[in-house]
């Protein structure tokens, strides 16, 4: 049989076999609850229409899957209705084999024969270059975010959004539910500490999904980034609350990179994502519990970091004294397969936790041993403190390197969150 036809016949029984497992999902539903739907599940069952016509490409990484673990780009591909011009890879890759800090580089898929672009990094000059150059209509984002400020696919949207306002592109997200659930928590991202990190001014812990992002962009940023929005489309998730954790649902879970295995990864990295900005403590990068796990030298931490965080009891967390070796230490060479002594951080209740809160109680305990040190960068001589641009300013740092306790430092962002959350309110979808 022609390669061809093959395709084509695979592709509507694909669409056909999506379609009859939808709301049902692929057999792992609970009876009488309706399944949570992605943006990709309800373009699968409606045959791809929303792309019809046109010349598509894709951002995506391993995260744009369906409910059966197959790939949007597989997906359109085998169709035969989508014409499938190229994909683009951001961080870690399309197929997603590369690390942290990492890209697969440009060239041809082996599964499918499309050109991959390598995207990560890509500035706005460099996505203009690419969509001219596939000759794409249409630009699909498909990638599963976690909910905090510093996972940095956001940002990928966000600049290939304003790309293709500039060269006169469509742009459609295929929504995927905030794992971590729909509430704006955290300090506010200041202008003067914006980097690849933050990009713009968003609260840490945004509680949109990334349809809701790519309205609020296109409405609050585009117009002085790009001379006006962009032709936006969210195809929107069903069934869907903004009080709904990941855990909350029957979506399959795939590793968004390397260090996020877990939706209990997800739940805490909104706050432990801090330990990045911490040169003397490593975030467990390289263990089974990347996030979960922190901690520093053994001869300069001990379990009385345990003892003191339990001794708060904050809510819905425990902490377990623990001992451990990192095997990726990312910035932070000194720790790289040396014994850390630390803290698991054990979510007992997910609807009490906390993990901003949480992170900041970790922070000011962590600050009382000798041993601590923020990390600095030597290459940025004006705002080296990494801290710095993960909270959006110096405030945070200042704050604790002073001896404020949590409610002190908590509190300092309350009426800039309090604004964000009125500034959002008109972009939510659920």
């Amino acid at each position: 049989m022609e390669r061809r036809k093959f395709l084509a016949g695979a592709g509507a029984a694909t669409v056909g076999a999506v379609a009859a497992t939808v709301p049902g999902g692929a057999g792992h539903a609970t009876p009488g609850i309706r399944r949570v739907e992605t943006g990709l599940d309800v373009l699968v069952r409606s045959g791809f229409a929303d792309l019809a016509g046109q010349r598509v490409g894709v951002i995506s990484n391993p995260t744009g899957v369906d409910s059966a673990y197959r790939h949007l780009v597989d997906l359109m591909h085998a169709s035969g209705t989508v014409q499938l011009a190229a994909a683009f890879g951001p961080e870690h890759g399309f197929r997603g084999s590369a690390q942290a800090g990492g890209s697969e580089g440009t060239g041809v898929d082996a599964r499918t024969g499309i050109t991959v672009y390598d995207a990560y990094g890509a500035t706005q000059a460099k996505w203009e270059t690419m969509f001219t150059q596939a000759r794409v209509d249409t630009v699909v984002f498909d990638i599963q975010d976690v909910g905090a400020r510093f996972y940095t696919y956001i940002w990928t949207m966000y600049t290939a959004m304003i790309a293709a306002a500039r060269v006169g592109k469509r742009f459609v997200v295929l929504d995927r539910p905030n794992p971590v659930g729909g509430r704006a928590y955290g300090p506010m991202m200041t202008a003067a500490y914006t980097s690849g990190v933050g990009l713009k001014e968003i609260v840490q812990q945004h509680g949109m999904t990334v349809g809701e992002l790519a309205r609020f962009f296109n409405a609050e940023f585009l117009p002085a980034a790009a001379g006006g929005p962009v032709d936006l489309h969210v195809i929107e998730c069903r069934h869907w609350k903004r009080d709904k954790l990941a855990a909350d649902t029957d979506l399959p879970w795939v590793m968004p990179s390397p260090n996020m295995p877990t939706m209990d990864t997800a739940l805490v990295y909104p706050g432990t994502g801090l330990f990045e900005g911490v040169a003397s403590l490593t975030e467990g990068r390289g263990t089974c519990r990347p996030f979960e796990l922190i901690g520093g030298l053994a001869d300069d931490f001990d379990y009385h970091w345990s003892d003191r965080l339990n001794a708060r009891e904050l809510p819905g967390v425990e902490f377990r004294e623990a001992y451990f070796t990192p095997t990726s230490a990312g910035q932070k060479p000194a720790l790289l397969n040396k014994l850390c002594a630390g803290v698991e951080v054990k979510v007992v209740d997910r609807s009490a936790y906390d993990p901003i809160r949480t992170a900041v109680a970790m922070l000011v305990e962590a600050h009382k041993y000798p041993a601590f040190a923020w990390r600095r960068d030597s290459w940025d001589t004006v705002r080296p403190y990494w801290i710095d641009k993960l909270t959006g300013s110096p405030r945070l740092r200042t704050m604790i390197d002073a001896g404020a306790d949590v409610d002190d430092v908590i509190g300092a962002w309350a009426d800039e969150l309090a604004a964000f959350d009125r500034q959002r309110k008109p972009y939510l979808l659920y």
